[in-house]
């Protein structure tokens, strides 16, 4: 098993990435293109993948012998640049350590031996490799994958906001459980008789959702850094560049369809009664949808005057932004007192 201990402060601390990471998608994709497994759909997409990549991509193969990839490549800048400046300022002790710990008992390439003891030019030809391999498997559904995240990130507040942290955690990683301040889910990695377990003492805990795998969370673990664990979101299904993305029907799968009506409406500030009236639900109903959307954060609730006026934050503009149809438009005149 592996698991993660929390204290309260601890759980004042879980985050959820605010951006994608680019070197993080990546390195699923490429644990998903040489793990073996998953869907038929996968099988396809792996023969693709393979058919496209271009030879300066090669290197990268050696680094994820049996699809556990050394943890220097575990990164989250918000950029590709940065994701790969993070790779290159990596603790040389890491780089070795973990080059000796997936070549433990077997012959490594050249290049390996040349990265391990340092030089420079064994660097390049990983920048190198991990640049051209951005560019060929994953910047072509950066979108989608930009908006599957902002699609996840509102599923997670959501939950939050109506049930806790806790319950969050176990909803947004099925498989996982919480119980007395411990989450924690089976693992397949190599691990001690006992599993692994990670104490976060106060660093923090940050959310990363990935959109290439579809295995058992990803830990990331490293002093004096706050515990990263990427998960599997999404159907599992690999990204082409022509789903379209933004639909309404998987963002009303998100929030649900009344609950993404009701922010729909809120292209002017509305009253409770109007958004009921609307929508074609009680006052209670609307009261209870927007309570839920104001504690994930897009939508802000004001008295005015024997009333309340529901406005939609910047974060709900950007929500919907992406939703055929809700493109900028003039906003019509409000009927909130």
């Amino acid at each position: 098993m592996t698991r993660i201990r929390f204290t309260a402060e601890d759980f004042a601390r879980v985050r959820f990435a605010a951006r994608p990471a680019p070197l993080a998608e990546l390195n699923a994709a490429f644990m998903m293109l040489f793990s073996g497994g998953g869907k038929l759909l996968h099988g396809r997409w792996r023969r693709r993948v393979l058919r496209s990549l271009p030879d300066a991509v090669a290197p990268l193969a050696d680094l994820v012998p049996g699809g556990d990839p050394p943890r220097f490549l575990d990164v989250l800048g918000e950029t590709p640049a940065e994701g790969l400046d993070l790779m290159e300022a990596a603790p040389a002790e890491l780089v070795r350590s973990e080059l000796e710990r997936i070549y433990a008992g077997r012959p490594s390439p050249r290049w390996i031996r040349e990265l391990h003891a340092g030089e420079k030019g064994a660097g390049r030809v990983l920048r190198r490799a991990q640049q051209t391999a951005y560019e060929t498997v994953v910047a072509p559904v950066w979108p989608l994958v930009q908006d599957l995240h902002r699609a996840e990130f509102t599923r997670h507040a959501l939950t939050v906001a109506e049930h806790g942290i806790g319950a969050a955690l176990e909803a947004l990683v099925p498989g996982t459980r919480l119980r007395d301040g411990v989450w924690e889910w089976p693992t397949t990695l190599p691990a001690s008789p006992g599993g692994r377990e990670i104490r976060l003492s106060g660093r923090g805990l940050v959310l990363l959702p990935t959109f290439h795998w579809t295995g058992r969370p990803l830990v990331q673990d490293r002093p004096d850094r706050p515990v990263v664990v990427a998960y599997a979101a999404g159907p599992g299904l690999p990204l082409t560049p022509d789903l379209a993305p933004g639909t309404e029907e998987s963002l009303a799968t998100v929030l649900g369809r009344t609950r993404l009506e009701l922010l729909r409406a809120l292209t002017a500030p509305h009253t409770t009664t109007s958004l009921a009236r609307r929508l074609g639900v009680s006052n209670a109903t609307a009261s209870a949808h927007a309570s839920a959307l104001r504690g994930a954060g897009l939508i802000t609730t004001a008295r005015a005057g024997r009333a309340v006026a529901h406005r939609r934050t910047a974060l709900g503009d950007l929500l919907l932004a992406p939703v055929a149809g809700a493109r900028l438009q003039p906003r019509p005149e409000s009927d909130a007192p």
